[in-house]
């Protein structure tokens, strides 16, 4: 199943909701269904968190408010994403399974009254979700308002419960065969911590000071398996009752701790929720890192923007509103890198509840109001991109994304809390968005030949594959940045003995590691290129690589900073510090250059965005957005499926879709 079935059961791109039609009453669902009409919605979500009423009490079930809810959105024209409840067990199931309630490190049992307080070990609880939504499937498999079948919601709560400890070590037994094998791998020999029975074998709960470190990489490689595995039960439930595709909405970037590859590969069509985490310039530059992050979880085919705000962008402890005309823009910039439409959360702003100020598509000021005008311009501009659905993206660099390595800097005792893993990704991803240039990310088992740059911000775990693999790359003609402390371990947390990082990457390098020398807070290191390093530094020997920049004080004065060197057919460039950002840019500047790979549209000005979507039979479209407070003059006219007219400038805070010749 793929996206393109549900553009064709909507008849273009989707654009819509959550919708929770339990909240209001009868003269309120009159009015959504003329408000909707208004805005344009073909596609709302329902049923993400009504376990309490589709299931009052354990085995018997409530349908008729949803039969009816259903049949009056399909006399509307909208279709339904509908959703199994599972992230919020009702009141009834945790008085009669206390047991499956969230059980955190240091030992304490949550209690009800939130959502997402569950355990995904607990037998009552997985099957209580397998018949939750077996039911669902048995009721509305062919209902014709159903478009789309909606797992869950942003898995996963982390449980460290004794069902959890008993699932941990079948997975461990299956993992590694052999306690002899575990102790080896999580390198018990130390601190006395070798394993005599399996019995012994725990989750990483809170301890006096540094757990184990292999421990902790691999409860959280079971974790996500366990995730996986819960998933496909509910998806195979339905699949049982229904041809529609199923989806889970997942949450980017570090919120959920998955493996999102594994998860999204049993994604009938990739589904993500985008939330900014800063205003202005930088919140448009995370909706394309997001997109294009979901665009290659799905191996390059069309996905869904499952939620986005209205005007909600998290920044640290308040939750800031969105400028005037960020609607559109960032609809626009998920659906110009792959996204088949744009949904919110949710439809109607609560009165009440959790998320009572959680923004919506219709705000408590209703629909007399700049939020609601703004939705209505954005559904009319997403029904006039219909004919574009099913196209996909093409990128000629990528960011390496390893959830391994992720988890990797997330263990005890490492020698620095600044080796910050989506930050380093984000930042990658943010020098390549200000040059203009579309990125994929990968993984470094993927084939990476197709790319003609590969950027590998932060790999501080890579396995021996993995590093052959990126060896191969450069070795075939490839250009490859690796930065600082990449591949100082390998994938079971061992340390990389002779130096850094692992030997076919050292060799493609052309650099080995003697010494890492973290900077204290606050300090810089200059350069003998006029660039500053910070956070981190280390002390390179260059074994046929050049330096093209070098440290010039202290006990590093004169050693490599930055290195290039030529390995079969390519280059392998390495850095060994955080370099400041106008270091960073114009290192990326050369890098592009080098290996030719340049901006989608040469000739605009920063931050306005350029993005081609391609169709099998040779269509093009080109998304273009302007994020600067001045018009932009294009450099070439064209047929603007926005406006209906040709378009020769930008204006200020604009955007524009071509369609290419």
């Amino acid at each position: 199943m793929t996206s393109r079935s549900l553009t064709d059961r909507l008849g273009g791109l989707a654009f819509g909701g959550d919708y929770n039609p339990e909240q209001w009453d009868e003269p309120v669902w009159k009015e959504d269904d003329e408000l909707m009409r208004r805005a344009g919605v073909n596609l709302v979500t329902v049923g993400v968190f009504s376990w309490a009423l589709l299931e009052p009490e354990e085995g018997r079930y409530d349908f008729a408010w949803l039969d009816a809810h259903l049949e009056r959105l399909h006399a509307a024209g909208v279709r339904v994403d509908l959703a199994t409840p599972t992230a919020s067990p009702p009141p009834w199931f945790t008085l009669a399974h206390p047991d499956a309630l969230t059980v955190r490190p240091d030992g304490t049992r949550l209690t009800h009254g939130s959502r997402d307080t569950y355990c995904l070990t607990a037998p009552a609880y997985r099957k209580a979700a397998r018949d939750i939504a077996g039911a669902l499937a048995r009721r509305y498999g062919d209902h014709p308002a159903v478009a789309l079948w909606h797992v869950h919601n942003e898995y996963a709560t982390l449980c460290y419960c004794d069902h959890t400890a008993a699932a941990f070590r079948v997975w461990l037994r299956e993992r590694h065969g052999s306690l002899d094998a575990l102790n080896e791998a999580w390198g018990t020999a130390f601190w006395s911590q070798r394993y005599g029975s399996w019995e012994q074998v725990l989750p990483p709960r809170a301890t006096n000071w540094h757990g184990n470190p292999g421990r902790h990489l691999d409860f959280r490689r079971f974790w996500s398996d366990v995730v996986v595995a819960a998933y496909r039960e509910q998806r195979d439930a339905i699949r049982a009752h229904s041809d529609r595709p199923v989806t889970t909405n997942l949450m980017l970037p570090g919120y959920q701790n998955l493996n999102l590859w594994d998860l999204a590969r049993e994604l009938d069509v990739v589904s993500v929720d985008q939330y900014p985490g800063a205003p202005g310039l930088d919140a448009a530059a995370d909706v394309a890192f997001h997109a294009d992050r979901a665009r290659s979880l799905g191996g390059g085919r069309p996905w869904l923007l499952m939620e986005q705000g209205t005007s909600t962008v998290y920044d640290g402890d308040r939750v800031l509103a969105k400028d005037p005309g960020d609607v559109l823009r960032h609809t626009l910039g998920h659906i110009a890198r792959g996204s088949e439409g744009a949904l919110f959360f949710q439809w109607r702003q609560s009165k009440a509840g959790s998320e009572t100020w959680h923004s919506a598509m219709v705000p408590h000021a209703g629909p007399d109001s700049r939020i609601f005008r703004e939705v209505t311009e954005t559904g009319e501009a997403v029904a006039r991109l219909a004919e574009l659905a099913g196209s996909t993206v093409r990128a000629e660099v990528a960011v390496l994304h390893d959830p391994d390595a992720w988890w990797a800097l997330g263990v005890d005792g490492l020698p620095s809390a600044e080796l910050d893993y989506h930050g380093s990704l984000a930042r990658a991803h943010r020098v390549l968005w200000d040059a203009g240039v579309t990125a994929d990310f990968a993984h470094p088992a993927h084939a990476l030949s197709r790319y003609r740059l590969v950027v590998a911000p932060a790999l501080f775990l890579l396995s021996d594959a993995g590093a052959a693999g990126l060896r191969d790359y450069v070795a075939g003609g490839g250009t490859l940045l690796v930065q600082h402390a990449s591949g100082y371990v390998d994938d079971r947390l061992h340390a990389r003995l002779g130096g850094y990082p692992a030997a076919p990457l050292r060799e493609a390098l052309g650099v080995r590691v003697e010494e890492y020398r973290p900077l204290r807070r606050a300090e810089r290191v200059a350069l003998s290129d006029g660039s500053h390093g910070t956070a981190w530094s280390e002390s390179l020997r260059a074994e046929g690589a050049e330096a093209v920049a070098a440290y010039t004080h202290g006990m590093l004065a004169g050693r490599p900073a930055v290195t290039r060197h030529g390995f079969g057919a390519g280059h392998a460039w390495y850095v060994s510090t955080r370099l400041d950002d106008a270091g960073y840019g114009a290192l990326f500047a050369r890098l592009l250059r080098e290996a030719g790979a340049g901006p989608e549209l040469p000739g605009l000005p920063a931050h306005v965005e350029a993005v081609t979507r391609h169709a099998p039979d040779g269509r093009r479209w080109r998304f273009l957005v302007n994020h600067r407070a001045e018009p932009v003059p294009l450099p070439k006219p064209g047929h603007d499926l926005l406006t209906g007219t040709t378009v020769s400038v930008l204006p200020a805070g604009g955007a524009a879709v071509l369609r290419l010749p």
